[in-house]
């Protein structure tokens, strides 16, 4: 190689590998963090298979502070449960 004479090539050749290892492990990120993304389900991180039911969702509530404990009773004696 006559026009790499003055030593620049082993820079040249570093520099080479060096960008090639940097687009290799952001591709082999990328493609982690897609995976992960793409597999990871319900983005609450709920299963989807839980069906929460009425009395469940009056329990949160109440324990959220969303509602007191009279009107709480009360909703539950509706429920019949």
């Amino acid at each position: 190689m006559w026009f790499f004479e003055d030593g620049q090539h082993g820079w040249l050749m570093a520099a080479g590998i060096l960008h090639l290892l940097i687009f290799w492990i952001l591709a082999i990120l990328g493609v982690g963090v897609m995976w992960q993304w793409l597999t990871r389900g319900d983005r609450t991180g709920e299963s989807q298979s839980v069906q929460k039911t009425p009395l469940m969702i009056l329990q949160e509530r109440y324990a959220r502070g969303e509602i007191q404990r009279d009107e709480y009773e009360e909703k539950k004696r509706d429920l019949g449960a």
